[in-house]
C-alpha cells in the first residue's frame, strides 16, 4: 500500500534533501522509493515542479501511462517552458496511442531546445507512427547532423529508412551507429533487419546471432531470426522445429489464469484478432472474406490492429468489427491490460514470427483459447498457443503434428479464402501469341527473399529446356543498380543467362502489379518457401503456376492452393519434375490458351472463393476449440 503523507511544513533545505534522495533512488532504478520521496515533497509543496515532473517520469517508466500523462500535464502547468516535460509527455501520449497529441509536445520540445538530439529523434518516431516517413527522415537528418556520434540516432534513422524502402541507406546508418559506438548492440539488430530486407539471408542470420549473443533475452530478434530461417535451403525441418521450441522456452510458459469467461459451449463467442496487418496486406486479403461471412449471432468480432499504417482495407475491416483498436506504439503492459479487460473467448494471432508480432503476450495466456493462423508458415513454439489452423495438404496428418507445439486444426480443404481485387484487370491473351516468334515468358513476382541459389540453378535448367524463353522477376530493390549487379552475379554463378532475365522494381499499386501478369505466360513458384498471395493472383490473371512441394508447411502451400483449384498436376515432387512440368506447359500453346481463358472461372468455382463455405468451416473450427476448453472446466457438461 502506498504511503500517504499529510501536508506538512518543510524548510527549503528539507525539501531539497528529500528531492535529492528521490533522484538518487530514481537513478539506481528503485522507482517505488523514488516515488515515495517525490510524494513527500509534493505533500509539503504541491507546486514543486521537480517533484511533480519526476513523479510523472516514474509513472511512465512503470508503464502507468494514464497516471504519467496526468502528472506530466500538471508539471507543464507549473512550467510550460520545460522542454524535458514536453518530451516526456509526448512519450507518455505515444505510449497511450495518441500520436497526434504527442506530436504537439515533441514539436514544442525541439522549439524550446532546438539543439536537443533526443527531441528530434522522438519527433521522428512520432511522425513515423503516423505514416509520415518523409517528415520523419528530415527529423532524423537533423538529429544526426547535431550529433554525428549519437549511435541511437543513427539506429533509429536506419529503422525509418528501412520502412521507406531505402534499404542500402538503412544499412549504412546502422554501420554509422556501430562506428559511433562499437558496443551499441541494437545496431547489430538494425543491420540484421536491413540485411534481411535486402534478401541477404545468411548475413542477416549471422547478424541476428551477433546481436543475440549480446542480448539473449531479446525475443523480437529471436522471432526475426526464426522467420529468416524459413527461407534457407538445406535446414532440416527437425532443426527448425527445435529452434522454435527454444524460443518458446526462452519466452516462458506460465500457468493460464482462472479465466472468468462463461464456459457455455453454444453461447455467442467474442473472437479477437491481433495483427499488424489489418491493412492492404496479404493476411487481410485472406481474412476479410471469412470475417464478412461469420454469423454475428454466433460471433462478436474484435479487431486489434498493431501498425502505424491504416487504409481502405482497414476501414472495411473496422466496419466488420464490434470493437476496433490500434495498439501501435503501446507498451506490452498496456496492450495486455486492454485485451484482458475486453475478455475475448478466443484470441487469434495472424503474425507468428513475422515482424511486429506480440507472441510474448500470447505466452501470458490472454484468452482461454489462443490460435495462430495465416501469417506464418510454421509453429510458434509457444506452449500457450493452443491451436494452429491449416489443412491436410499444407500439413499432412502425422508427420506435421510432430513438428508443431500447437494442435493442428485442418478445418477446410484449403486453409485459404482468397478475395481478388475488385479492380483487377481483365485477363488478356497470352504474350507468347503476340507474334509468330514471340518467346514464352516465365514469371515470378514472389518475395525475392524466397529466390535461393538452388532455385536459380533450376530456373537455368528450365530456360535451357525451353529455347528462347525468358524469365521476368519483380520485387523491391530490383530497380537499383547495386541490387541488379548482385542478382546478375548470382545468375552467372547459377548458369542463368542474364540477357534472358528481366528485372522489374516493385509496383506501388495493386492494379499495376496485377497488370504485369499480362506479360507472363506461366508463373513459377519459389521453393522451399512457396508464395501464397502471388500464386492466387497469378491464377486469377490466367497464368498457370508450377510448384515443387517439400516436407514442411512453407513448402506445401502452393500444393494446397493448386489441389483446391483442381490442378494437382502442376505440383512437382522434385526439381526434375518442376522443370519437366513447366517445359511441358510451355510446349503446348493451345493448352496455355485454353487455360488463359478459363482459369479465372476455375478459381471462382473453387473453395478459394467459396467465402460463405470457408467461413462456415472456420466458424465451426473456432467453436470446436471453444468446446474443448469448456470441457476442461470442472463440472461443465458439454453436449
Amino acid at each position: 500500500m502506498a504511503r500517504v503523507f499529510s501536508r506538512t511544513r518543510m524548510t527549503p533545505a528539507q525539501l531539497q534533501t528529500f528531492l535529492q534522495q528521490g533522484v538518487a533512488h530514481h537513478r539506481a532504478g528503485r522507482l517505488d522509493e523514488a516515488l515515495a520521496c517525490y510524494t513527500r515533497v509534493r505533500a509539503a509543496a504541491p507546486r514543486n515542479f521537480d517533484a511533480v515532473h519526476l513523479a510523472g517520469v516514474v509513472a511512465l517508466q512503470q508503464g502507468r501511462i494514464e497516471v504519467a500523462v496526468d502528472w506530466l500535464q500538471r508539471a507543464l502547468k507549473l512550467d510550460p517552458r520545460s522542454a524535458p516535460a514536453h518530451l516526456r509527455l509526448g512519450l507518455a501520449l505515444m505510449g497511450g496511442g495518441r500520436a497526434s497529441e504527442a506530436e504537439v509536445h515533441f514539436r514544442e520540445s525541439v522549439r524550446l531546445r532546438p539543439e536537443h538530439v533526443e527531441g528530434w529523434d522522438n519527433l521522428a518516431y512520432c511522425l513515423k507512427a503516423q505514416d509520415r516517413l518523409r517528415e520523419a527522415i528530415e527529423c532524423h537528418e537533423r538529429a544526426t547532423t547535431l550529433d554525428p556520434k549519437h549511435a541511437v540516432g543513427w539506429y533509429n534513422y536506419g529503422l525509418t529508412l528501412s520502412l521507406h524502402g531505402r534499404i542500402a541507406d538503412a544499412l549504412r546508418c546502422h554501420d554509422r551507429a556501430l562506428a559511433a559506438d562499437p558496443d551499441y548492440a541494437r545496431a547489430h539488430f538494425g543491420r540484421a533487419q536491413a540485411l534481411q530486407q535486402a534478401h541477404r539471408l545468411p548475413e542477416a542470420i549471422a547478424a541476428y546471432g551477433e546481436f543475440l549473443r549480446r542480448e539473449p533475452r531479446h525475443h523480437e530478434a529471436r522471432s526475426y531470426r526464426l522467420f529468416a530461417l524459413n527461407y534457407l535451403d538445406g535446414i532440416p525441418r527437425e532443426q527448425l522445429f527445435a529452434e522454435h521450441v527454444a524460443f518458446g522456452r526462452a519466452v516462458g510458459a506460465g500457468e493460464p489464469p482462472d479465466f472468468p469467461n462463461d464456459p457455455t459451449p453454444a453461447r455467442r463467442l467474442r473472437v479477437a484478432v491481433l495483427s499488424p496487418d489489418l491493412r492492404a496486406h496479404s493476411c487481410a486479403y485472406f481474412l476479410e472474406p471469412l470475417l464478412a461471412h461469420l454469423p454475428r449471432e454466433q460471433f462478436e468480432i474484435h479487431l486489434y490492429h498493431d501498425h502505424f499504417r491504416t487504409d481502405a482495407v482497414s476501414a472495411r475491416l473496422q466496419g466488420l468489427a464490434a470493437v476496433w483498436r490500434n495498439f501501435v506504439g503501446q507498451s506490452a503492459a498496456v496492450v495486455e491490460r486492454t485485451i484482458r479487460a475486453d475478455a475475448p473467448d478466443i484470441l487469434v494471432d495472424l503474425a507468428g514470427h513475422t515482424g511486429l508480432n506480440r507472441l510474448p503476450l500470447f505466452a501470458r495466456h490472454l484468452a482461454p483459447v489462443q490460435i495462430t493462423y495465416l501469417g506464418y508458415p510454421n509453429t510458434t513454439g509457444l506452449p500457450a498457443m493452443g491451436y494452429r489452423f491449416t489443412d491436410a495438404i499444407a500439413d499432412p496428418p502425422g508427420e506435421a503434428d510432430a513438428l508443431a507445439t500447437e494442435q493442428l486444426v485442418r478445418f477446410a480443404p484449403t486453409a485459404w479464402s482468397y478475395q481478388p481485387s475488385a479492380h483487377a484487370p481483365e485477363v488478356e491473351p497470352l504474350p507468347c501469341l503476340a507474334a509468330p516468334d514471340a518467346p514464352v515468358t516465365f514469371g515470378c513476382f514472389n518475395n525475392l527473399a524466397k529466390v535461393t541459389d538452388e532455385l536459380l540453378r533450376v530456373w537455368a535448367r528450365l530456360l535451357a529446356a525451353v529455347p528462347g524463353s525468358r524469365l521476368l522477376l519483380k520485387g523491391r530493390g530490383l530497380g537499383e543498380d547495386a541490387v541488379q549487379e548482385r542478382y546478375r552475379a548470382r545468375f552467372a554463378a547459377a548458369g542463368l543467362p542474364a540477357e534472358r532475365v528481366e528485372l522489374l522494381e516493385r509496383t506501388d499499386g495493386l492494379v499495376e502489379h496485377l497488370a504485369l501478369y499480362h506479360r507472363v505466360d506461366i508463373a513459377l513458384d519459389t521453393f522451399p518457401y512457396h508464395g501464397t498471395t502471388t500464386t492466387c493472383e497469378a491464377l486469377w490473371m490466367g497464368c498457370p503456376v508450377v510448384t515443387r512441394q517439400g516436407d514442411r508447411h512453407a513448402a506445401r502451400v502452393g500444393a494446397s492452393l493448386l489441389h483446391a483449384l483442381g490442378h494437382p498436376e502442376w505440383v512437382a515432387d522434385d526439381a526434375d519434375g518442376y522443370v519437366a512440368l513447366a517445359a511441358a506447359l510451355a510446349s503446348d500453346r493451345a493448352r496455355l490458351t485454353a487455360l488463359r481463358a478459363g482459369l479465372r472461372e476455375e478459381v471462382r468455382r473453387s473453395p478459394l472463393l467459396d467465402h460463405a463455405g470457408q467461413a462456415e468451416r472456420f466458424g465451426a473450427a473456432l467453436r470446436q476449440c471453444w468446446v474443448s476448453w469448456c470441457e476442461t472446466r470442472v463440472g461443465v457438461a458439454v453436449g
